[in-house]
């Protein structure tokens, strides 16, 4: 027995015989996956030995049986969900290892974990997959490999604030997320509802999805966070980028909160740049994205990325960077980040204001920013800047900021009720130093 190492995570193997599976326990391994059907050969010792065996040495065991023509998508799925419920390393076996290692390339994580075609077959071949079989076999199976990796992604539009609410999706184990949920407030009336949320877990509902995780970029200025609504629906976990409590800290301060506790406890977790995480067996990275806030961040998932109030569609420029917190030097450091992703990879923006009355978007690509974005097109970080500090200071400050951000800095809780069982906002005149009257 010689485990060959794919990933830290993920190693394939030949034929296991019940005496190797102690030692699989002893060098780390926590789940063995079988992809070899009972038969094949008189000297197999067969599923249910191997079960035993697992079980005696304190290994979870799974079976998935194919062949080289019978990898089915549910076969894919369950491969692929194994592999995110082990609690420690995998290890997975056929008669050489070649059928496990192609069930790993289907189920996405060839693709999530950065793996070009020539790194894929130099695998194969430590494996005693012929090159030429391994390179014929990748090709034709493209379609399908990145079909597996790339999420499914569900839209909202909220015409009131022109924000764009996501549920992100995992097709091979039904697992989503929310980014940026919104939560309805007329400010005419004082009026709160949850009409948007509520539309989001009904689709949830209706897909069949499970709620993972509750995301906000940052906290926002022009709309109501739901977060702590859907949480309350759901038992999903929130987070946000830890550079939160910069701005709670912030706006602590102009709402004259002493109290308030500015370090980030009003989410299930802080994401720091580079974190990593999963959505089903989706990765999902973290960019700390600064500009338009001091704790703006990018949700990379797969070939998607969410960048809210970074980028705009590519005939709407860039987002402000004038709120408190804001830089626009910071701003366009962040944007060619996110512009340093492969081409093909999907920007999903936060809002949409309809220029020249045209339908509400919100899908582009960083080859069609870097090609169309008058913003980004041609610019350098000198002229970006002048154009974004020019274009600020022509803007009113968004009509909610003073309600929005005191939610907002808070979780997405509303004020907690007085003697009269009535919540009020709390608006501090005067706050912002510049009005566009």
């Amino acid at each position: 027995m010689k485990p060959i190492p794919v990933t830290e995570k993920f190693s394939v193997v030949g034929q296991l015989q019940p005496g190797d599976f102690a030692e699989l326990r002893r060098l780390g391994f926590r789940t063995v996956i079988n992809n070899r059907p009972d038969g094949e050969e008189a000297s197999q010792p067969g599923t249910s030995a191997e079960a035993a065996a697992a079980k005696a040495a304190g290994l979870d065991y799974v079976f998935i049986p194919v062949t080289s023509t019978s990898m089915t998508k549910d076969d894919v799925r369950r491969f692929g969900e194994a592999i995110v419920a082990s609690d420690g390393p995998v290890i997975a076996h056929c008669r050489s290892g070649a059928r496990a290692f192609y069930m790993w390339v289907l189920a996405g994580n060839a693709d999530i974990e950065g793996f070009s075609d020539d790194r894929l077959i130099a695998t194969a071949t430590r494996i005693g997959i012929a090159p030429d079989a391994a390179r014929t076999w990748l090709a034709a199976n493209r379609s399908t490999r990145q079909g597996q990796a790339k999420p499914k992604v569900k839209g909202f539009y909220e015409p009131r604030t022109g924000s764009i609410q996501y549920v992100v999706s995992d097709p091979a184990t039904q697992k989503c997320a929310v980014i940026d949920p919104v939560l309805d407030y007329d400010e005419k009336s004082g009026s709160t509802k949850t009409e948007q949320a509520d539309k989001i877990l009904t689709y949830i509902a209706s897909e069949g999805l499970s709620l993972a995780w509750i995301l906000d970029t940052h906290p926002h200025a022009d709309h109501f966070s739901a977060a702590q609504y859907l949480k309350d629906k759901s038992g999903a976990s929130t987070a946000i980028g830890s550079h939160v409590v910069d701005v709670q800290a912030l706006w602590k301060h102009i709402y004259n909160w002493p109290d308030f506790p500015a370090d980030g406890r009003q989410w299930d977790h802080l994401f720091i740049d580079g974190d990593t995480f999963k959505i089903g067996s989706l990765d999902a990275k973290v960019m700390f994205s600064p500009g338009h806030t001091l704790a703006s961040i990018t949700y990379v998932i797969g070939d998607a990325a969410f960048v809210h109030d970074t980028l705009f569609m590519p005939d709407s420029g860039t987002a402000r960077a004038d709120f408190p917190g804001g830089n626009a030097k910071a701003l366009w450091k962040s944007i060619q980040d996110i512009l340093a992703l492969p081409d093909t990879t999907r920007i999903f923006t936060g809002h949409d204001y309809q220029p020249g009355g045209r339908a509400p978007l919100w899908e582009s690509t960083v080859a069609e920013q870097k090609r169309c974005n008058p913003h980004v097109a041609g610019q350098t970080e000198e002229s970006f800047i002048a154009l974004r500090e020019a274009r600020d200071a022509t803007l009113p400050m968004p009509k909610l900021i003073l309600s929005a951000l005191q939610v907002n800095i808070n979780g997405g809780r509303l004020p907690e009720p007085e003697g009269n069982g009535k919540r009020y906002l709390k608006i501090p005149l005067n706050a912002l130093a510049a009005a566009a009257w």
